[in-house]
């Protein structure tokens, strides 16, 4: 009789163990995120299976385990910690990437992690949208914004951009049956692609890169501080508008390293011998190459990017030069774009060169890029003459 009680007893204990085990458990993670650790705990209540098929009716039944599930503490922690930093959309969307990440590895289930990437942006209160066709999960959120680049689809007046086209690069997501999107009800905020602050990244995370160029038979020297971390928030950024990406700032230690170096260089300069030296500066302190064969396909560095890349094209010297020029001189500018090539004119208190007139007011070329001619400023390429081109930013200092 004791016997069969012991056979008994270990049977229910290892009955007992197996259901314990069996189901998923609540766990703490933690990750680097900037200059932070970024800490959480996942409750088993929104931990989800791992079925890998494909349906909308898998996909609502995930979204009601968590939807009923203890997922708050992780929102209220993403949402205060974009307050706290003040991170623009793209930066909170890395936020919310990295911690469905760590919830659920992106290599063990794709479509388990671009759900949970869904369900806390559409939580956060943009309107983020799934959509199943060709055995693919396709993400989506509403930008109101001119974007480029990058599949869309047009939905009830409103355009929802493809938020992980990078993980399709060969397929056709702008056929996706855009009435079958899948989105949270109280979701309704559009995401926006601007980037108007760079996070703040640990001073022992940068390097040093040397660059030099040579101005009126001197050799300028400048250790520039620059992060890796840079390259990664802008992998998978689409082209945007030109205001949004001319006004993409530095961070603060690549500021710091170029920046006052620039300012002290350009001391007892007069204001046309300053924008010379930065035009110069901008157009052969870094090599050229085209983007299609740099990268191949269009891509818009950063100011910060262009620090750092071995290689740039006229996009990302005029976004430097606009830069460097708006934060020492803050001089009114616009973005000339030609069919092929784009450049800058600065406005002075006397044109210099061949006048540019745009909206009553007088510009002067200013050559970024590297020519075939030796470009001062009020010069514009010969082959670029009689080529019509379109303004495509104007900037305007605000006074205060």
């Amino acid at each position: 009789m004791n016997r069969l009680l012991k056979i008994f007893g270990t049977l229910c204990l290892l009955l007992i163990m197996e259901q314990s085990y069996g189901q998923p458990k609540g766990y703490n993670i933690s990750f680097e995120f900037y200059n932070d650790t970024f800490n959480i705990e996942v409750d088993s209540s929104i931990i989800v299976g791992n079925d890998t098929t494909l349906s909308k009716l898998a996909v609502i039944a995930y979204y009601d385990k968590v939807n009923q599930g203890k997922y708050n503490t992780i929102l209220d922690k993403l949402l205060a910690y974009k307050k706290a930093h003040e991170l623009n959309d793209w930066l909170y969307y890395q936020l919310i990437r990295k911690t469905a990440q760590a919830i659920s590895p992106k290599k063990e289930n794709y479509e388990r992690y671009t759900f949970y990437k869904w369900f806390f942006l559409g939580k956060s209160g943009y309107d983020a949208r799934l959509t199943l066709a060709d055995n693919r999960m396709i993400f989506y959120v509403y930008n109101d914004e001119d974007i480029s680049d990058i599949p869309f689809v047009n939905y009830q007046h409103k355009k929802y951009m493809c938020l992980n086209r990078h993980d399709y690069a060969y397929a056709d997501l702008n056929k996706v049956p855009a009435q079958e999107m899948i989105s949270i009800p109280e979701a309704k905020g559009a995401f926006s692609y601007k980037v108007t602050r760079m996070p703040d990244f640990k001073p022992e995370d940068y390097y040093e890169k040397q660059v030099q160029f040579n101005y009126k038979h001197k050799t300028y020297h400048f250790n520039i501080k620059l992060n890796s971390a840079v390259e990664a928030i802008f992998a998978n950024y689409p082209v945007v508008d030109f205001e949004s990406y001319f006004n993409i700032p530095l961070s603060n230690e690549t500021y710091g390293s170029l920046i006052p170096i620039l300012k002290k260089n350009l001391n007892g300069m007069s204001q046309k011998k300053g924008i010379d030296y930065l035009m110069r500066f901008t157009r052969y302190a870094f090599l050229y190459e085209d983007d299609d064969k740099n990268f191949g396909k269009e891509k818009r560095l950063s100011p910060e990017e262009t620090l750092f890349s071995k290689y740039s094209d006229c996009d990302d010297r005029a976004a430097l030069f606009f830069f460097l020029v708006k934060e020492i001189y803050n001089l009114p500018m616009i973005a000339l774009l030609y069919p092929t090539h784009i450049t800058m004119a600065v406005q002075f208190d006397k044109p210099i060169g061949q006048p540019i007139v745009y909206k009553g007011k007088t510009y002067s070329f200013c050559e970024p890029t590297p020519q075939k001619e030796n470009l001062n400023i009020g010069q514009i390429s010969v082959n670029l003459k009689n080529i019509p081109y379109k303004v495509v930013y104007a900037y305007e200092p605000v006074l205060k």
